[in-house]
């Protein structure tokens, strides 16, 4: 019963998303938005896990508060015409849903509630809360009239933000939440120019996560100070997460190098060279402390063999398989765009 209600709710979680992204009308985009939040936190919840708990009401509160604000925005746009003094004024209205789809999404500076509650979910709804969440605010930020300033300094914050709160944390949660937010910051790039470079970009992006919180979940990790020790007898773990990474970073030649590419060079052509150069800078930020993470278990000397393998499980073969697509993939994708 219990897996059976989880699939239900995996489904209408689904189907809100795919309402809210396909819908040609503001309030069929805002029912899609409130399916999604309503579907996801039965999915969030665990009556055994207090910490649990505590961040399905958090996220609640939030998502709640920001489906409010853009539904304000909404009706302000609808009604501009016929409303008097302030309402008339359209770039107030657009500022407010801009601010709202920000807030849904988790990016800086409205990203308070993103870290505390990626904090107490299990690392399966971690991923969710980390790829799935991001579609519908994403895809409806590309629909709707967009305030190029707002979205500008959301960028700058995202890429600042992530980078000096990220340094300090413990948990490999919060890290992966602020290495979210930084990566919302590409994203929000990408949405200023076409929409296939934020779609390569996500599916990139998700890729590596989900290499990473695979690794992270097999071996129940949730500190950085359970890393030493854990991968101390997992070299071949040990060398994969080292590789994503790095990956994740955008470092050549792996496969996340190859959107971040993408969007310095469409930057570079929309003369907002100012704005990439900072986006790079602040980038080498999250770069620091994902090689401070992986340091100190590279260079913890072990005598096992790298190329030893034991029993091949499903999701061991899962794992694999998808650090070969995401360790592999820029040469790949070179090579075909060589031949198109």
């Amino acid at each position: 019963m219990n897996k059976f209600h989880k699939t239900l709710f995996l489904m209408t979680m689904i189907s809100g998303t795919l309402v809210a992204i396909s819908s040609n009308s503001w309030l069929g985009m805002w029912l899609g938005l409130e399916i999604n939040l309503l579907s996801i936190i039965p999915l969030l919840n665990n009556s055994k896990n207090m910490m649990s708990s505590e961040a399905s009401i958090k996220y609640f509160i939030t998502q709640a508060i920001a489906s409010s604000i853009l539904l304000m925005a909404a009706i302000m746009m609808i009604l501009k015409t016929s409303m008097p003094f302030i309402l008339q004024n359209n770039w107030m209205s657009i500022l407010v849903l801009n601010s709202a789809l920000l807030t849904k999404m988790g990016a800086a500076p409205f990203h308070f509630w993103f870290p505390e509650v990626m904090e107490g979910l299990s690392w399966n709804n971690s991923m969710i809360m980390l790829t799935w969440q991001k579609i519908a605010p994403m895809a409806v930020l590309m629909y709707v009239p967009k305030t190029i300033n707002l979205i500008t300094v959301a960028i700058m914050f995202c890429m600042l933000i992530s980078g000096i709160m990220g340094f300090n944390q413990t948990s490999l949660r919060k890290i992966l939440a602020y290495s979210s937010i930084n990566h919302i910051g590409w994203m929000l790039a990408s949405t200023i120019m076409f929409e296939s470079l934020w779609m390569v970009y996500f599916v990139v992006y998700t890729i590596i996560t989900l290499n990473i919180v695979l690794m992270f979940k097999s071996m129940n990790m949730f500190q950085v100070s359970q890393m030493s020790a854990v991968l101390k007898n997992n070299p071949q773990l040990k060398f994969m997460l080292s590789l994503n990474f790095l990956s994740l970073g955008g470092l050549p030649p792996f496969l996340g190098f190859m959107p971040k590419w993408l969007i310095i060079q469409e930057l570079v052509r929309y003369n907002m060279t100012s704005i990439a150069i900072a986006m790079v800078i602040l980038t080498i930020l999250t770069i620091y402390f994902y090689i401070r993470l992986i340091i100190s278990p590279l260079l913890f000397i072990n005598t096992t063999t790298m190329i030893q393998m034991g029993k091949t499980s499903p999701s061991k073969f899962l794992m694999f398989f998808t650090n070969l697509v995401a360790l592999m993939g820029l040469i790949s994708c070179t090579l075909m765009f060589n031949w198109m």
